[in-house]
């Protein structure tokens, strides 16, 4: 049931109508049973895959609480985290394994992929896995006590608007929301409702429709040369934080209809000075997840300098790991990696590095080139790509004339695109210092509502006919 589709919007209306119909007493296990349906008309298994995560953390977190020395509590902690590691490598690692098997029996006699992985990879199995880890390693550490409510914290791990891909959260932050009467809150409905919308134009009028190009040229990649691969490179890079932050919109909004606060997930990140102050920014749940359960373990940088810097290289090649094992992902955390220890050897010591204007041109055309690699079909088709950024670039005329026709779009087209990209980077600009969505909603009645009607009805126009497109960090 994906947030984009009709079937969504029907089991969203209905649950928030029978949400605060249910005695406040109630609403949690209401609630809790929403989830597991959303969850479950997906695939059986899937359900049965999230209970028994969470009651494996959950008997874990208790156990660790009542070991009775400090090795007794480690041994908890591995026996709650292991097995969902090694489940989580077992789904990463499942898809080239099979492809291998299929091409050493032969094609016609047995197909094992396309069946087997509808089973094996569950939607959302990442995000929640590591918010169950995230969970049980605080318990470990004492940063919280064990939750003694076994429904609690069920509803904590499977909360359906941040349960396929996140926000993760943290249960210090949203144990404590499950657990408080929530009341119908005109303002908090209202925001979600916004919130969403812009959630909606992103991922509808800005990354599917980006899409369509990225994916002819990135899908070819040896029958394109030139610019044509800068102009869907940039178009991905705008692709992708519209897919994914329009997602983490929409989670974020529909919880605050219930009431519940979920963290914010990007700030504005192609506005960053750095590679650092774009992984700030970027995916905040994720990124400050591999900071506390992978960096900070490491010794994060509270070791010699050159062990620090090897801490910020393995944890993210770890993260590219985690977005899928061919080498293309690697390489991409790699590069960040190194990009980030690249600051700080030439940061003057002691001193913060000073922020001036060119660097934000630079780190996007430095994220920009990373995320080659993440959107390359292949180790080859990056390499591809990379050779022939600037083919024929020494006739500028003939340079610019070939992308425009691979193109294949309409002057009309490009200006459409133009402008929606003009309206998420002011959106983005204004909301370093204002909630852009608050501040609006105080605008008059004869502003406000003719914005919100023609975005409406554009989001209407772009939403491809009714035809639900996946979101990207499904796949993760």
């Amino acid at each position: 049931m994906l947030f984009n589709s009709i079937s969504f919007g029907v089991f969203l209306i209905i649950v928030f109508i029978l949400y605060y119909v249910f005695p406040v007493r109630y609403r949690w296990i209401f609630l809790l049973s929403a989830s597991y349906c959303f969850y479950i008309q997906l695939h059986l298994w899937y359900g049965i895959l999230l209970f028994a995560t969470t009651l494996l953390t959950y008997i874990m977190a208790l156990a660790i609480e009542k070991a009775s020395s400090a090795k007794a509590g480690r041994r908890c902690l591995l026996l709650g985290i292991l097995p969902l590691i090694m489940i989580l490598f077992f789904f990463k690692t499942a898809d080239p394994v099979i492809s291998k098997l299929n091409g050493l029996i032969g094609e016609g006699r047995l197909s094992l992929q396309p069946i087997t992985l509808k089973i094996l990879l569950p939607a959302g199995v990442s995000f929640y896995f590591f918010q169950s880890i995230g969970y049980i390693a605080d318990v470990y550490r004492g940063k919280i006590k064990a939750e003694r409510h076994f429904g609690y914290y069920a509803l904590f791990v499977s909360f359906f608007p941040q349960l396929l891909a996140g926000p993760i959260g943290r249960a210090d932050a949203l144990l404590p929301q499950y657990k408080k009467d929530r009341p119908f809150v005109y303002e908090n409905v209202t925001y979600g409702l916004k919130l969403m919308t812009w959630g909606y134009f992103k991922k509808l009028v800005i990354a599917d429709v980006f899409a369509i190009t990225v994916d002819q040229v990135y899908n070819n990649a040896s029958s394109y040369v030139g610019l044509i691969f800068i102009i869907t490179t940039v178009m991905f890079a705008i692709e992708i934080y519209c897919d994914f932050s329009g997602y983490s919109d929409i989670a974020i909004g529909c919880a605050k209809l219930f009431g519940i606060e979920l963290m914010t997930n990007f700030k504005s990140p192609y506005l960053s000075f750095s590679i650092k102050e774009f992984w700030s920014r970027w995916h905040i749940s994720l990124s400050t997840w591999f900071r506390d359960y992978v960096y900070i373990p490491l010794g994060g940088n509270r070791v010699s300098k050159w062990r620090h810097n090897l801490n910020l290289l393995i944890t993210f090649l770890v993260s590219g790991f985690w977005h899928g094992n061919a080498f293309t992902y690697i390489i991409w955390g790699g590069l960040h990696g190194l990009l980030q220890i690249l600051e700080n050897l030439t940061r003057p010591k002691g001193h913060e590095r000073k922020k001036h204007l060119i660097q934000l041109p630079v780190t996007f055309a430095l994220v920009c080139f990373t995320w080659i690699f993440f959107r390359a079909g292949s180790l080859n088709d990056a390499l591809w790509i990379i050779s022939r950024l600037f083919w024929d670039a020494a006739r500028p005329v003939n340079y610019i004339k070939t992308a425009v026709m691979c193109l294949n779009m309409s002057y009309a087209q490009m200006f459409g695109m133009a402008v929606s990209v003009a309206i998420l980077f002011i959106y983005d600009f204004l909301s370093l210092k204002y909630d852009v969505i608050k501040e609006f909603s105080k605008r008059k009645f004869f502003i406000r509502w003719p914005v919100y009607v023609l975005s409406l009805i554009v989001i209407a126009l772009f939403s491809a006919k009714g035809v639900a497109t996946e979101f990207i960090y499904f796949q993760f």
